[in-house]
Protein backbone atom coordinates (compact mmCIF):
# COMPACT_ATOMS: atom_id res chain seq x y z
CA UNK A 1 0.00 0.00 0.00
CA UNK A 2 1.07 3.55 -0.94
CA UNK A 3 4.51 2.30 -2.51
CA UNK A 4 4.63 4.25 -5.05
CA UNK A 5 5.28 7.51 -2.60
CA UNK A 6 8.87 8.89 -2.51
CA UNK A 7 11.18 8.07 0.29
CA UNK A 8 10.99 10.97 2.54
CA UNK A 9 6.75 11.01 2.29
CA UNK A 10 6.37 7.59 2.40
CA UNK A 11 8.34 7.75 5.90
CA UNK A 12 6.25 9.98 7.31
CA UNK A 13 3.37 8.63 6.52
CA UNK A 14 4.41 5.30 8.21
CA UNK A 15 4.18 6.89 11.39
CA UNK A 16 0.74 7.05 11.20
CA UNK A 17 -1.50 4.20 11.37
CA UNK A 18 -2.81 2.86 8.10
CA UNK A 19 -6.04 1.32 9.47
CA UNK A 20 -6.91 5.02 10.22
CA UNK A 21 -5.16 6.32 7.47
CA UNK A 22 -8.34 7.48 4.67
CA UNK A 23 -6.79 10.18 2.48
CA UNK A 24 -3.37 11.90 1.74
CA UNK A 25 -2.82 15.13 0.42
CA UNK A 26 0.06 15.80 -1.79
CA UNK A 27 0.39 19.72 -3.36
CA UNK A 28 3.32 21.16 -4.95
CA UNK A 29 5.70 23.66 -2.21
CA UNK A 30 2.38 23.45 0.57
CA UNK A 31 2.16 21.25 3.79
CA UNK A 32 1.63 17.67 3.59
CA UNK A 33 -1.69 16.63 5.08
CA UNK A 34 -3.43 13.95 5.37
CA UNK A 35 -6.93 12.58 6.67
CA UNK A 36 -6.47 10.63 9.59
CA UNK A 37 -9.72 8.89 11.16
CA UNK A 38 -12.22 11.76 9.91
CA UNK A 39 -9.81 14.46 10.95
CA UNK A 40 -7.48 16.29 8.37
CA UNK A 41 -3.95 16.40 10.14
CA UNK A 42 0.09 17.53 8.69
CA UNK A 43 2.63 15.42 8.60
CA UNK A 44 6.28 15.54 9.48
CA UNK A 45 9.11 13.42 9.06
CA UNK A 46 8.14 11.22 12.40
CA UNK A 47 4.08 11.72 11.35
CA UNK A 48 1.58 14.43 12.57
CA UNK A 49 2.85 17.76 13.26
CA UNK A 50 1.89 21.29 13.49
CA UNK A 51 1.66 22.87 9.62
CA UNK A 52 5.39 24.96 10.51
CA UNK A 53 6.92 21.04 11.17
CA UNK A 54 5.08 19.67 8.24
CA UNK A 55 7.05 18.06 4.97
CA UNK A 56 6.68 20.65 2.03
CA UNK A 57 6.73 18.31 -1.39
CA UNK A 58 8.62 19.52 -4.11
CA UNK A 59 7.05 19.87 -7.73
CA UNK A 60 9.18 16.52 -8.58
CA UNK A 61 7.84 14.49 -5.58
CA UNK A 62 4.39 15.29 -6.94
CA UNK A 63 5.29 14.22 -10.79
CA UNK A 64 7.52 11.19 -9.34
CA UNK A 65 4.61 9.95 -7.48
CA UNK A 66 2.37 9.94 -9.91
CA UNK A 67 4.88 8.50 -12.51
CA UNK A 68 5.41 5.32 -9.93
CA UNK A 69 1.69 4.96 -9.57
CA UNK A 70 1.30 4.51 -13.16
CA UNK A 71 3.46 2.19 -12.92
CA UNK A 72 6.56 4.51 -15.20
CA UNK A 73 4.16 4.07 -18.37
CA UNK A 74 1.54 6.64 -18.39
CA UNK A 75 0.80 5.78 -21.94
CA UNK A 76 -0.62 2.54 -19.72
CA UNK A 77 -2.96 4.66 -17.83
CA UNK A 78 -3.95 7.49 -20.11
CA UNK A 79 -7.46 6.72 -20.37
CA UNK A 80 -7.77 7.41 -16.61
CA UNK A 81 -5.65 10.24 -16.77
CA UNK A 82 -7.87 12.47 -18.95
CA UNK A 83 -10.91 11.75 -16.71
CA UNK A 84 -8.85 12.97 -13.95
CA UNK A 85 -7.29 10.27 -11.49
CA UNK A 86 -5.50 6.90 -11.70
CA UNK A 87 -5.72 3.80 -9.81
CA UNK A 88 -2.73 2.44 -7.59
CA UNK A 89 -2.01 -1.00 -7.67
CA UNK A 90 -3.64 -2.23 -4.16
CA UNK A 91 -7.09 -0.19 -5.01
CA UNK A 92 -5.48 3.06 -4.14
CA UNK A 93 -6.93 6.31 -6.58
CA UNK A 94 -5.49 9.16 -6.63
CA UNK A 95 -7.12 12.35 -8.14
CA UNK A 96 -5.21 15.04 -10.42
CA UNK A 97 -5.10 18.74 -10.28
CA UNK A 98 -3.40 20.67 -12.95
CA UNK A 99 -3.51 21.87 -16.63
CA UNK A 100 -6.05 19.84 -18.75
CA UNK A 101 -4.99 19.72 -22.43
CA UNK A 102 -8.08 19.37 -24.73
CA UNK A 103 -7.95 18.71 -28.48
CA UNK A 104 -11.41 18.27 -30.37
CA UNK A 105 -13.30 19.33 -27.61
CA UNK A 106 -11.92 16.29 -25.68
CA UNK A 107 -9.38 15.88 -22.95
CA UNK A 108 -6.20 14.47 -24.47
CA UNK A 109 -3.77 15.06 -21.66
CA UNK A 110 -2.84 16.57 -18.14
CA UNK A 111 0.12 18.01 -17.62
CA UNK A 112 2.00 20.47 -15.32
CA UNK A 113 0.22 18.37 -12.09
CA UNK A 114 0.98 20.04 -9.04
CA UNK A 115 -1.73 18.34 -6.44
CA UNK A 116 -3.01 14.44 -5.88
CA UNK A 117 -5.36 13.85 -3.40
CA UNK A 118 -4.72 9.94 -2.34
CA UNK A 119 -7.67 8.36 -1.30
CA UNK A 120 -6.65 4.60 0.35
CA UNK A 121 -9.01 1.96 0.30
CA UNK A 122 -10.29 0.09 3.36
CA UNK A 123 -11.91 -2.96 3.93
CA UNK A 124 -14.60 -3.04 7.25
CA UNK A 125 -15.98 -6.14 7.84
CA UNK A 126 -19.94 -5.87 8.74
CA UNK A 127 -19.98 -1.77 8.46
CA UNK A 128 -23.24 -3.01 5.86
CA UNK A 129 -25.02 -5.53 8.31
CA UNK A 130 -27.60 -2.87 9.32
CA UNK A 131 -28.44 -1.77 5.50
CA UNK A 132 -28.61 -5.58 4.49
CA UNK A 133 -30.66 -6.58 7.16
CA UNK A 134 -33.12 -3.07 6.25
CA UNK A 135 -33.39 -3.61 2.63
CA UNK A 136 -32.05 -7.52 1.66
CA UNK A 137 -32.71 -9.43 4.14
CA UNK A 138 -35.91 -10.64 2.64
CA UNK A 139 -34.80 -10.98 -1.01
CA UNK A 140 -32.51 -8.55 -3.55
CA UNK A 141 -33.63 -5.74 -4.19
CA UNK A 142 -32.26 -2.54 -5.60
CA UNK A 143 -30.49 0.12 -3.44
CA UNK A 144 -28.91 3.75 -3.78
CA UNK A 145 -26.97 4.80 -1.08
CA UNK A 146 -26.38 8.86 -0.50
CA UNK A 147 -23.79 10.44 1.06
CA UNK A 148 -21.48 13.40 0.48
CA UNK A 149 -17.78 12.32 -0.93
CA UNK A 150 -15.69 10.84 1.68
CA UNK A 151 -18.22 9.02 4.19
CA UNK A 152 -17.61 5.29 3.53
CA UNK A 153 -19.87 4.62 0.51
CA UNK A 154 -17.20 2.88 -0.81
CA UNK A 155 -16.35 0.66 1.98
CA UNK A 156 -20.07 -0.09 2.53
CA UNK A 157 -20.57 -1.15 -1.53
CA UNK A 158 -17.78 -3.22 -0.88
CA UNK A 159 -18.75 -5.02 2.49
CA UNK A 160 -23.03 -5.26 1.20
CA UNK A 161 -21.24 -7.20 -2.13
CA UNK A 162 -19.82 -9.98 0.43
CA UNK A 163 -22.70 -10.15 2.80
CA UNK A 164 -24.94 -10.63 -0.68
CA UNK A 165 -22.43 -12.99 -2.20
CA UNK A 166 -21.88 -14.99 1.23
CA UNK A 167 -25.69 -15.12 2.06
CA UNK A 168 -27.63 -15.82 -1.11
CA UNK A 169 -25.01 -16.82 -3.80
CA UNK A 170 -26.44 -14.78 -6.11
CA UNK A 171 -24.31 -13.62 -9.38
CA UNK A 172 -23.04 -10.30 -8.56
CA UNK A 173 -21.39 -7.97 -11.75
CA UNK A 174 -19.37 -5.43 -10.23
CA UNK A 175 -18.75 -2.52 -12.65
CA UNK A 176 -15.56 -0.91 -10.95
CA UNK A 177 -15.34 2.43 -13.36
CA UNK A 178 -12.03 3.50 -11.37
CA UNK A 179 -10.67 0.05 -9.94
CA UNK A 180 -10.99 1.56 -6.26
CA UNK A 181 -14.68 -0.81 -5.58
CA UNK A 182 -12.48 -4.43 -6.24
CA UNK A 183 -9.46 -3.41 -4.19
CA UNK A 184 -11.29 -5.50 -1.16
CA UNK A 185 -13.73 -8.46 -0.42
CA UNK A 186 -16.50 -8.96 -2.66
CA UNK A 187 -17.52 -11.99 -2.27
CA UNK A 188 -16.65 -15.71 -4.22
CA UNK A 189 -19.77 -15.28 -6.84
CA UNK A 190 -18.96 -11.80 -7.83
CA UNK A 191 -17.31 -10.79 -11.67
CA UNK A 192 -15.77 -7.25 -11.63
CA UNK A 193 -15.31 -5.28 -14.75
CA UNK A 194 -12.73 -2.52 -14.48
CA UNK A 195 -12.15 0.74 -15.76
CA UNK A 196 -15.22 0.60 -18.42
CA UNK A 197 -17.72 3.58 -18.42
CA UNK A 198 -21.18 2.12 -16.58
CA UNK A 199 -23.26 1.91 -19.91
CA UNK A 200 -20.34 -0.28 -21.41
CA UNK A 201 -20.04 -2.13 -18.26
CA UNK A 202 -23.87 -3.05 -17.92
CA UNK A 203 -24.14 -3.79 -21.32
CA UNK A 204 -21.38 -6.40 -21.65
CA UNK A 205 -22.09 -7.71 -18.01
CA UNK A 206 -25.74 -8.34 -18.76
CA UNK A 207 -25.50 -10.04 -21.97
CA UNK A 208 -22.17 -12.08 -21.16
CA UNK A 209 -22.19 -12.51 -17.66
CA UNK A 210 -25.83 -13.05 -16.51
CA UNK A 211 -25.77 -11.17 -13.72
CA UNK A 212 -28.55 -10.87 -11.02
CA UNK A 213 -27.07 -7.84 -9.11
CA UNK A 214 -25.19 -5.33 -10.50
CA UNK A 215 -22.76 -3.04 -7.99
CA UNK A 216 -21.27 -0.08 -8.75
CA UNK A 217 -20.22 3.10 -7.12
CA UNK A 218 -20.58 6.80 -7.70
CA UNK A 219 -23.53 7.47 -10.24
CA UNK A 220 -23.75 10.85 -12.34
CA UNK A 221 -27.19 11.72 -13.75
CA UNK A 222 -25.86 10.22 -17.27
CA UNK A 223 -25.58 6.76 -15.50
CA UNK A 224 -29.23 6.40 -15.10
CA UNK A 225 -29.80 5.77 -17.57
CA UNK A 226 -27.65 2.35 -17.48
CA UNK A 227 -29.55 1.69 -14.23
CA UNK A 228 -32.56 1.56 -15.50
CA UNK A 229 -31.91 -0.82 -18.82
CA UNK A 230 -30.72 -3.38 -15.66
CA UNK A 231 -33.84 -2.65 -13.89
CA UNK A 232 -35.82 -3.13 -16.32
CA UNK A 233 -34.59 -6.39 -17.75
CA UNK A 234 -35.14 -7.64 -14.37
CA UNK A 235 -31.30 -7.24 -12.91
CA UNK A 236 -30.82 -5.71 -9.27
CA UNK A 237 -28.78 -2.55 -9.07
CA UNK A 238 -26.23 -1.72 -5.80
CA UNK A 239 -25.19 2.09 -5.89
CA UNK A 240 -23.97 4.53 -4.95
CA UNK A 241 -24.15 8.48 -5.29
CA UNK A 242 -23.01 11.47 -4.05
CA UNK A 243 -25.88 13.12 -3.15
CA UNK A 244 -26.79 14.29 0.21
CA UNK A 245 -30.74 14.37 -0.07
CA UNK A 246 -33.43 11.80 -1.72
CA UNK A 247 -35.16 14.70 -3.37
CA UNK A 248 -31.91 15.19 -5.22
CA UNK A 249 -31.31 11.97 -6.59
CA UNK A 250 -32.27 12.52 -11.11
CA UNK A 251 -34.28 9.21 -11.24
CA UNK A 252 -36.33 7.09 -8.63
CA UNK A 253 -35.50 3.87 -10.25
CA UNK A 254 -34.53 2.44 -6.91
CA UNK A 255 -36.28 0.23 -4.07
CA UNK A 256 -34.49 1.55 -1.21
CA UNK A 257 -32.45 5.01 -0.73
CA UNK A 258 -29.73 5.05 2.60
CA UNK A 259 -28.88 8.21 3.27
CA UNK A 260 -25.47 7.80 5.21
CA UNK A 261 -25.14 9.90 8.71
CA UNK A 262 -21.58 10.57 7.77
CA UNK A 263 -20.94 11.46 11.82
CA UNK A 264 -20.60 8.37 13.41
CA UNK A 265 -19.36 4.94 12.19
CA UNK A 266 -19.03 3.86 8.62
CA UNK A 267 -21.92 2.54 7.90
CA UNK A 268 -24.53 4.35 10.22
CA UNK A 269 -27.86 5.27 8.57
CA UNK A 270 -29.08 9.14 9.14
CA UNK A 271 -32.76 7.98 7.12
CA UNK A 272 -33.70 6.16 4.44
CA UNK A 273 -36.81 6.06 2.08
CA UNK A 274 -38.25 2.84 0.29
CA UNK A 275 -40.90 0.79 0.94
CA UNK A 276 -40.18 -1.97 3.61
CA UNK A 277 -38.07 0.75 5.45
CA UNK A 278 -38.64 2.44 8.68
Amino acid sequence: MLEFLPPRLLSAVRHVNLNRLYELRIRADKPLSANVGGVFLFLGERGVCGAGEALRPSAQEVEETLLAACGYSVYAVENQLRRGFVTGKCGERIGIAGTFVYEKGAVHSVRDVTSLCIRIPHEIRGCAEEIFARCMAEGLASVLILAPPGEGKTTILRDLARLVSERTHCNILVSDERGELSAGELGETADVIRFADKMTAFTAGIRAMRPELIVTDELLPGDYAAVERAILAGINVLASAHLKRYEDVPKKLFTYYVILNGLGEIGEIRGSEGEHVD
